[in-house]
């Protein structure tokens, strides 16, 4: 979630046409979370990340998974994300492919972490690997865009320092 606040438009939106696609820049950071519950995947929306502090993100996240497995969240708390993230990860898949909520840009998918074979210098080593999914719409987010953004996840994930000290 972080990874999005120094890119925030500073605009409360902008209407632009990009192709016959009719495009909405709105400046709030609305993420959508994948959650299970009993009865299936459930994806609430947490609210104005941008203006949130790595604890109350966390709270956040712990509330709507909360009720969604309470059973008490409202369709409202359900709507208008502006970008998903998906953690089949912790149901064991390391490779998957997320499809987009519309009218959603994209939807970041994590899968689990495991060793892997790595060469360091001469040597074959065991280290932790997490293989990222990123799906977005071409009409909307460029590749060179998408794949930056990719870049600053792995570099933010390797080094958890910068994310949490604000680097």
């Amino acid at each position: 979630v972080f990874f999005f606040n120094d890119t925030a438009t500073t605009e409360i939106y902008t209407e632009q046409i990009v192709g016959s696609v009719r495009c909405v820049q709105e400046t709030d950071i609305d993420i959508s979370v994948a959650v299970a519950t009993p009865t299936g995947l459930i994806v609430p929306v947490l609210r104005n990340c941008e203006n949130m502090s790595f604890s109350d993100v966390e709270k956040g996240l712990e509330l709507l998974a909360k009720k969604g497995k309470d059973g008490t969240i409202t369709a409202e708390e359900m709507a208008g994300g502006t970008f998903t993230i998906s953690n089949g990860g912790i149901f064991g898949s390391l490779l998957g492919t997320p499809i987009i909520n519309v009218p959603q840009s994209a939807i970041l998918g994590m899968h689990a972490i495991v060793n892997r074979p790595v060469v360091v210098g001469d040597n074959i080593v065991a280290r932790p690997m997490m293989y990222l999914a990123l799906t977005y719409d071409h009409r909307l987010i460029d590749g060179r865009e998408a794949v930056t953004f990719l870049k600053r996840i792995k570099s933010e994930i390797e080094d958890p320092r910068r994310l949490l000290l604000d680097l």
